[in-house]
């Protein structure tokens, strides 16, 4: 009773570095390596919830269906998106149970292939632009989009893609199983890359979508429904900064909501990198989190100790 609840997003990258070839053997080390720190929260009695992304595993399930294309029918986007849930939760899982094993824990650890559900009339449905997969040329990429249904967009020179959307999760469906979960004190592993995309047809029914969900828009949101108290986003800086990269650039360590608000509106964090990471933990804060802490990996043990990462409250 009364303990803490936190929720841990790893980065896909923190399994599967770009740098990789990502054999299933080196995603193995590094998730080995990952949950060595996040036994750190096992150790000071939190409960906990993770989510992690997918990016690199589904990119690799994309690039296996385009290789197989004439030979095996494709899978849709959302069946590779639960297949690289189902993948990586398994090596979580097994990684996080064996470091419990060693610890003579006897908590344990669970995966929810997780869908997310969606607004059937969210823009990003009509105007896809999540670009996804191997990169083709024009000739090559509109013979596949009419042969497979697929959207295609120009990335740069000679560079076409397929698109897919990427709307807003509203709601994460088994939200009550997880939360009884996390609270009875197992070691749940939800939200993987997102979640899968899906909306109820006008039957009630669910239909899942070929999209992407914001994985740190879910995983916010996860942390809103499981009323965890703090909300850890593990990415490759060991801290957020002001002018990053730049000749002025200054390291942020304690901060408030209202002050990040401010250089997000001042353009400090990249788009395509922390912005999202910055719009998580202010929605975070807005509903029931009282802390937020943005750093990497190495530096978890320090960062629960108040010695290390960006700490944002209210």
């Amino acid at each position: 009773m009364n303990k803490k609840t936190v929720i841990i997003a790893l980065g896909g990258n923190a399994l599967s570095p770009k740098s990789e070839a990502g054999t299933i053997e080196q995603q193995f080390r590094h998730t080995r390596n990952s949950l060595k720190s996040v036994m750190h929260f096992v150790k000071k009695n939190y409960n906990i919830c993770i989510t992690h992304g997918n990016g690199p595993q589904v990119g690799a399930e994309l690039s296996r269906n385009e290789i197989s294309m004439n030979i095996i029918p494709p899978l849709p986007l959302n069946v590779l998106v639960a297949n690289t849930q189902g993948a990586i939760g398994y090596m979580i899982q097994q990684s996080l149970q064996n470091s419990l094993y060693s610890e003579d824990s006897k908590r344990e650890v669970a995966t929810f292939i997780s869908q997310m559900k969606v607004d059937s009339n969210d823009e990003s449905l009509k105007n896809p632009s999540k670009f996804i997969g191997k990169i083709f040329s024009e000739k090559e990429a509109f013979k596949l989009g009419k042969k497979y249904g697929w959207d295609i967009a120009k990335q740069e020179d000679n560079q076409w893609r397929r698109v897919v959307p990427s709307p807003n999760p509203l709601y994460i469906f088994n939200g009550k199983s997880i939360k009884h979960l996390v609270d009875f004190g197992t070691i749940v592993i939800a939200g993987g890359g997102g979640g899968i995309p899906a909306y109820n047809k006008k039957n009630g029914n669910l239909k899942g979508i070929d999209g992407v969900v914001d994985k740190d828009k879910s995983s916010a949101l996860l942390g809103r429904i499981i009323k965890a108290n703090e909300y850890f986003i593990i990415t490759d800086v060991d801290n957020i900064y002001l002018n990053y990269n730049k000749d002025n650039q200054q390291k942020i360590t304690n901060t408030t909501a209202d002050e990040i608000k401010k250089w997000l509106k001042e353009g400090h964090f990249g788009i395509g990198s922390m912005e999202p990471k910055i719009k998580s933990a202010l929605y975070f804060l807005k509903y029931h989190g009282k802390k937020v802490v943005i750093t990497s990996i190495d530096k978890i043990e320090e960062a629960l100790n108040n010695n290390a990462g960006t700490h944002i409250t209210n």
